[in-house]
């Protein structure tokens, strides 16, 4: 027997995690040799953790420091580590954490054949928070702040990808509903491009409760709805207007509806507007909504393009013409500091 092999698989990652960050501030690029004798399959399961998939995920949820973190799994194979990768290694080492090599068959079979990008982490899960703990803002102290209130969001694709447009975009926070709610599980972390792990998610037992108390305190709640036609109630206690004409000039709570059945009639009942896209040519039956990740896009762009400092047209286009002037990289550093929040993540793929 040889004496790698009695050296507990713990002690060994945060050895050669160690080596890692020494070699880093010697010059030399992590990974290499060092990463080949990582031991291999050496996974005995831990009880009352989920895995993390994807490096953005993974990544973010060590910046954020919000997760009780067991172990990093890195994909045997890779001759090296370089970028991201070697940050997330040298994090590891820095918090102590066991970093282990399983083959790419085991990773695999561990995400059930998601997206994993060779990279894993064992990890307490996510809550959302209570809504009381999203603090008492006043109307008065900023009249273009919004919340955006999902009733009843079920697929975790879905709430990823709404999550990611969240964030993107400058939502304030996420509130949701506690019943028939999809949680904060590790797909919609990976849909999310790692948003997940930074965002402050708040939920309710009693979502109408909670717009009408924020009713009361001077916020505009607004729901949403398919483009008007026989099967959209109309009701002439919420009117619906197209988001083209929505003007933002008070605190709005944006409430998106479940994938089939929309809002809820007692929220919609609570709502004091309804939006709608209208579409550009005419629909057959059964074509007269989009999906709710894409209608939170929507809405979202077009309203927080309303916003004070978001750029003029003008601005939009110079920055496209010139993107390394430091306008430019001043009003990319939210997208920047987030590795794969920007759109179009190459990473995503792999």
């Amino acid at each position: 027997m040889g004496l790698l092999s009695t050296v507990p698989g713990a002690t060994w990652g945060r050895l050669v995690a160690r080596h890692f960050a020494h070699a880093a501030r010697r010059g030399e690029r992590p990974g290499g040799d060092e990463l080949s004798r990582l031991l291999l399959d050496d996974l005995v399961p831990t009880s009352r953790q989920e895995l993390l998939f994807g490096l953005s995920p993974c990544l973010l949820a060590l910046r954020a420091a919000r997760r009780y973190v067991a172990r990093v799994l890195l994909q045997a194979g890779k001759t090296g580590l370089q970028g991201e990768r070697a940050e997330l290694l040298r994090m590891a080492e820095a918090r102590d954490i066991p970093v282990l090599r399983p083959r790419r068959q085991k990773l695999d079979a561990m995400c059930r054949y998601q997206v994993h990008q060779g990279v894993c982490m064992e990890v307490s899960p996510l809550r959302p928070r209570p809504w009381t703990e999203a603090g008492d803002a006043s109307p008065g102290d900023d009249p273009q702040q919004l919340w955006l209130v999902l009733d009843g969001i079920q697929d975790p694709r879905n709430f990823g990808a709404v999550l990611r447009s969240a964030h993107f975009l400058g939502v304030d926070k996420i509130i949701t509903s506690r019943r028939n709610s999809c949680p904060l599980t590790p797909v919609v972390s990976k849909a999310s491009a790692g948003a997940m792990e930074v965002m402050d998610v708040f939920s309710t037992d009693d979502l109408t409760g909670f717009l009408q108390t924020k009713a009361q305190q001077g916020w505009l709640v607004a729901g949403t709805v398919g483009c008007p036609g026989p099967k959209v109630p109309q009701s002439s206690e919420v009117p619906i207007t197209s988001s083209l004409e929505f003007l933002w000039d008070r605190p709005t709570l944006l409430v998106l509806g479940n994938e089939g059945s929309g809002l809820s009639q007692e929220v919609q009942a609570s709502c004091q507007l309804l939006l709608t896209i209208l579409p550009r040519r005419p629909l057959p039956p059964g074509f007269e909504s989009l999906n709710v990740s894409v209608v939170a896009g929507i809405l979202l762009h077009s309203i927080c393009s309303q916003r004070k400092g978001f750029p003029a047209e003008g601005e939009r286009r110079q920055l496209l013409q010139d993107p390394q002037e430091p306008s430019a990289r001043s009003e990319g550093l939210s997208v920047a500091q987030h590795p794969g929040l920007s759109l179009g993540s190459e990473e995503e793929a792999k």
